[in-house]
């Protein structure tokens, strides 16, 4: 089996693989691309994984994730920022040029969403500047509003696009997921407005299946599986420029609890099916 060109594997699809099971299963499945997420990079090695990964001839797409950039006390912001900027050398280390931005929720009593979009846009007047000079651009991933609250005070391609468009765009950009725009009318138009200016730094796919399960983080349903039509997303990427890889990101403990290979040679021909 060969995958298809594009086709990059994010490794939260498949958490239950160390890192060298990953590479070892991507080899034999003709994967060339994979996204990496920090925790079990920084457990295995950072150093070691961007030596095995370069090895193997894998390309890595994307990190996962920075951000969390939300926080009132000047404590907690000192710590995000300077996680944030580890994240980049990381980064760097594993040979990616884009690092995914999930950008914190409202902090603890507070309601004032313009006031956390405000804070995220300071961090990046600081983190922007620094990414470049690392190589490394910053993806503003929007989430589901049902995140707004606790996770992503971003929720809509917009908003992210508002918040990027003040800075360079080889410094900052936007993820595009289909798990968390396909529901908005506006998305599309966004996406254009995106593409002109250069800003889509990557584009994932997961479908949507309802029910969602309890606490609702790990509902990204397999591709196909769901509502979204993948083609008609891909095409509006594609229109606005998009060429690079595409990710397919999943969180789903029905498929952590299968073997890893299979699952990931399954996401390949549901990629195969559905998106190619």
């Amino acid at each position: 089996m060969t995958a298809p060109a594009r086709f990059s594997i994010n490794q939260m699809t498949v958490k239950q693989l160390s890192v060298p099971e990953l590479v070892a299963a991507c080899g034999e499945l003709g994967i060339a691309n994979v996204g990496l997420w920090r925790e079990p990079v920084q457990a295995y090695g950072v150093e070691a994984a961007a030596k095995l990964v370069r090895d193997a001839g894998l390309a890595v797409t994307t990190l996962c994730r920075g951000g969390f950039l939300t926080a009132t006390d000047p404590g907690e912001r000192a710590a995000a920022l300077a996680d944030n900027r580890r994240a980049v050398d990381e980064a760097a280390t594993l040979g990616t040029d884009t690092l995914v931005l999930v950008s914190g929720g409202l902090p603890a009593g507070s309601k004032d969403l313009r006031g956390a979009r405000e804070r995220i846009a300071d961090a990046l007047a600081e983190l922007g500047p620094y990414a470049e000079r690392q190589g490394v651009r910053l993806a503003i991933e929007p989430l589901h509003p049902m995140f707004a609250s606790d996770r992503c005070v971003v929720s809509t391609l917009a908003q992210a696009l508002d918040l990027a468009e003040r800075f360079p765009a080889h410094q900052v950009g936007v993820t595009v997921d289909t798990y968390h725009v396909w529901w908005d009318d506006t998305a599309p138009a966004q996406i254009a407005r995106a593409g002109a200016q250069g800003r889509i730094h990557t584009f994932q796919l997961a479908d949507w299946t309802t029910p969602l399960p309890e606490g609702v983080l790990n509902g990204r349903g397999q591709i196909g599986d769901g509502s979204i039509d993948m083609r008609e997303w891909k095409g509006y990427v594609e229109a606005a420029g998009y060429t690079g890889a595409i990710e397919v990101e999943l969180f789903n403990e029905a498929l952590w609890a299968r073997d890893g290979r299979e699952v990931l040679a399954e996401t390949a021909a549901r990629f195969a099916e559905h998106a190619e």
